[in-house]
């Protein structure tokens, strides 16, 4: 049976594998603990530093904003940086979020600084998943986007580490020009390290990367759709980051590759390979993400730098549920070009953050999207 674009998109908005409402809280919470680190990536979002802020959080600050995550239920609480493992505090943090009955993972950078009793004791402390970055598939193109000598391989310690103390990892890369030719050798190494989800980031261009490092349109439809594939039959779960088209192709994958239209509709589904911590709802930016800062500040995205306020001076609560950037995130009747004329701006949207870096306006459409409807 073949459905009408109406009945479609009834159909998506019906399939909440989320209990809440992202109207009301974030399905994720990325944390910046520290801005410190010590790689020099050609495109670190918060243009890390070498030297922790005197401003960063303190470990009190940090469990009260824990208390006030428990006003949303329980997201999905992600530590990042910089690099959270400079934080002296840092297995207090974890334990104190594993207490709360927190599902919280991290995103340590691939320096010495983690050891092998590093990922023990994260373990210890309550850590669900270890997430580390890969974003190529040999020693000289990773080291040379890292911009520190010996990063591959110190990711490479890390990963053996958690699989050694039975932790499982994620494997975040970043998807532009310089290594899409090398995509299916990635694909090959997340493989081979026995990873649990794929995370592939489609650079945004702010912080330091510029619009030029971005791969085309018609070459992020090309990933997609091999990330399609491989959603239904490789072997780990997969993640698009600042790509959300990527439901769009995969609800045309479905359709063109299931023999009931029915079936392949009501889920990009609990068959596919879209990762066991993450919600089947449309996740984007300030729509069931929220971030916070080193200093408490808050943001939709740690890639649309619009601060909303701080968690020292106002309700992040309040922040995220009536915030007017927030509530306009979640409107996709307010949606520009393109995007605004779409029959998956549902269940897509767009990226908003780079809409924000190409154009200045969060609502403007997203242009790593090649899709052009011409049927609404």
């Amino acid at each position: 049976m073949h459905m009408n674009n109406t009945e479609k998109e009834s159909l998506v908005k019906d399939k909440k594998c989320f209990s809440g409402s992202f109207h009301q809280a974030p399905y994720i919470v990325l944390w910046e603990l520290t801005r410190a680190c010590a790689l020099n990536c050609v495109h670190c979002r918060a243009s890390a530093i070498r030297k922790r802020d005197d401003r960063e959080l303190t470990f009190e600050e940090c469990c009260s904003v824990m208390d006030r995550f428990s006003e949303f239920g329980k997201p999905l609480i992600v530590l990042t940086g910089g690099d959270p493992v400079w934080r002296p505090d840092l297995f207090q943090i974890v334990k104190a979020a594993s207490e709360r009955g927190f599902t919280t993972a991290i995103t340590p950078s691939a320096t010495p600084r983690t050891t092998e009793n590093t990922i023990r004791a994260l373990k210890d402390s309550g850590i669900a998943r270890i997430a580390v970055s890969l974003d190529g598939p040999d020693r000289e193109s990773h080291d040379a986007f890292r911009r520190v000598p010996g990063s591959f391989d110190w990711t490479l310690n890390i990963i053996n580490w958690a699989n050694k103390h039975g932790l499982p990892i994620q494997i975040n890369s970043t998807i532009w020009k310089g290594n899409f030719q090398k995509f299916e050798n990635l694909i090959k190494n997340v493989e081979d390290f026995n990873a649990v989800l794929w995370s592939a980031f489609f650079l945004v261009p702010t912080g330091r990367a510029g619009k030029e490092m971005q791969i085309s349109s018609t070459e992020a439809e090309e990933i997609l759709l091999k990330m399609a594939a491989l959603a239904k039959h490789g072997k780990f779960d997969v993640k698009a980051t600042a790509a959300p088209h990527f439901r769009r192709v995969l609800l045309e994958y479905l359709e063109r590759n299931s023999s009931d239209s029915d079936d392949a509709l009501a889920g990009i589904s609990p068959s596919f390979k879209l990762g066991a911590l993450r919600s089947y709802q449309s996740v984007n930016d300030g729509k069931g993400i929220m971030f916070i800062s080193h200093v408490g500040d808050i943001y939709p995205s740690g890639f649309l730098p619009l601060s909303c306020g701080n968690i020292r001076e106002t309700s992040l609560v309040d922040i995220y549920r009536q915030h007017p950037l927030f509530n306009s995130l979640r409107n996709a009747q307010q949606l520009g070009g393109k995007c605004g004329t779409c029959r998956y701006k549902e269940l897509c949207g767009g990226s908003r953050a780079r809409a924000f870096a190409e154009s200045g306006n969060h609502l403007a459409e997203d242009t790593l999207c090649s899709f052009v409807d011409t049927q609404r």
